[in-house]
């Protein structure tokens, strides 16, 4: 899938995705995303929410999947961990960076790593597993 049949097809079935995440890029079992950081994502303590990096990392690894599988619209996520690796800039939008460490016939595997915009070390680390439907 391209990046403009992704959007159409978001456009379509999850419009609200579309609100504060950006697809910057589909790559072969990945995909880079941004979003973009209001003060409803922040926390006390100037600093963005865990679950906005959660949501980024998620956004990323299904945006990775419709890419690697074409438009699989009950894909879900089975699982998600996330470690925190240091302070998010409250002033930053987020950056997803994700790789699909596997992808198989029920289950798709993969990583994000979540970075402030404009800064090198990533701000959280996460690995994800999505359940792929069986149509048909």
């Amino acid at each position: 899938m391209t990046k403009e049949e992704i959007i159409e097809f978001l456009k379509v079935e999850f419009p609200q995705s579309l609100e504060k995440c950006e697809i910057v890029s589909i790559t072969p079992r990945g995909a880079l995303v941004n979003y973009h950081i209001d003060e409803r994502d922040l926390r006390p303590g100037g600093t963005v929410s865990g679950p906005t990096m959660m949501t980024v990392a998620d956004y990323a690894l299904y945006i990775a999947i419709l890419g690697e599988l074409g438009l699989v619209a009950l894909a879900v996520t089975s699982n998600l961990n996330i470690n925190f690796l240091r302070k998010p800039a409250a002033g930053r939008n987020l950056r997803g960076e994700c790789r699909l460490m596997k992808v198989g016939k029920n289950l798709a595997v993969g990583e994000v790593w979540v970075y402030s915009e404009g800064v090198d070390d990533a701000v959280a680390h996460v690995t994800g597993t999505y359940s792929i439907p069986q149509i048909g």
